[in-house]
């Protein structure tokens, strides 16, 4: 199953959606919760459950009617770091503390930070942004979790860190500024379900960032390359921690831009994950 947030016309707040083939459902008006923070609240077998009853006949439009908004309405947004090779090594070439990234690759305990509120998350066809004090940002794409209120992974989307590479670059404790401020995470375009992916550990990811529409980044890895599990970021997230609404949680990156690259006002960032979809964004610089 696909859940999305999408708005029709000039409608103000999104809706909680179920895409079925080329149509959009209004998963309140079909009987089921109004908002996928409400279906979080459910364990997993309860949230299946209820959307297998969903009248999809009811209240159903054209998917090409509607505009897909990123799929979260209450969720914070956590992110893992340093979970795959290539990130440790961009990690301890930028950075004056080489061996803090070295040291958390293969710690127990894994890199976990607090990416965005629901407010920072652009959608797709929206933009992301860069920092105006920086000089040196890239996209990061990642496989996302989406995690209920139970702690139990029951859903994946497409999800751009982008991050300021020169900021947690002059020194790890700036991680903060470098990864969380106005549109620095991007979410979308739906959520698949866990039953539509029988082995999320082995999925492509591919990105391209274009600019004056001619491509100037292209690569291309699998979440196989991963150092850790899903489910041991997820139980880490957990700890000490409750999330009432749900969360999602960016898994990490194998993907970054060689070290001339830096992301300009006007890029287009597309991020493509195997039977997940393709997510978009151009790129703003926000001003200081």
């Amino acid at each position: 199953m696909r859940l999305c947030s999408f708005v029709v016309g000039g409608e103000g707040n999104p809706r909680f959606g179920l895409i079925v083939d080329d149509r959009v459902v209004d998963i309140a008006r079909a009987g089921g919760p109004a908002l996928l923070a409400e279906a979080l609240q459910l364990t997993a077998a309860e949230m299946r459950d209820a959307l297998l009853k969903l009248d999809t006949d009811a209240d159903a439009i054209p998917l090409a009617e509607a505009t897909l908004r990123a799929p979260i309405d209450l969720q914070e947004v956590w992110a893992a770091g340093v979970t795959y090779k290539r990130s440790r090594d961009a990690r301890m070439e930028e950075s004056t503390e080489e061996d803090v990234y070295e040291r958390v690759y293969d710690a127990d305990r894994p890199e976990i930070f607090f990416k965005a509120t629901p407010n920072r998350v652009a959608g797709p066809g929206e933009p992301v942004a860069v920092r105006g004090d920086s000089g040196w940002d890239v996209p990061e794409p990642e496989l996302v979790l989406l995690l209920n209120a139970h702690g139990e992974i029951v859903g994946y989307t497409i999800g751009n860190d982008v991050s300021s590479r020169a900021i947690e670059g002059d020194n790890p404790l700036y991680l903060p500024q470098a990864k969380l401020y106005s549109r620095s995470a991007a979410l979308g375009p739906s959520i698949v379900t866990v039953d539509e992916i029988d082995n999320a550990s082995n999925l492509s990811i591919d990105i391209t960032i274009r600019r004056d529409g001619e491509s100037r980044y292209s690569d291309a890895t699998s979440t196989s390359r991963m150092h850790r599990t899903f489910d041991d970021l997820a139980t880490y997230l957990f700890r000490c921690n409750e999330f009432p609404a749900g969360a999602f949680l960016m898994t990490g990156t194998g993907l970054v831009p060689p070290s001339d690259f830096t992301l300009e006002d006007g890029d287009e960032v597309t991020i493509s994950i195997d039977r997940i979809g393709s997510l978009t964004n151009s790129v703003i610089r926000l001003p200081v």
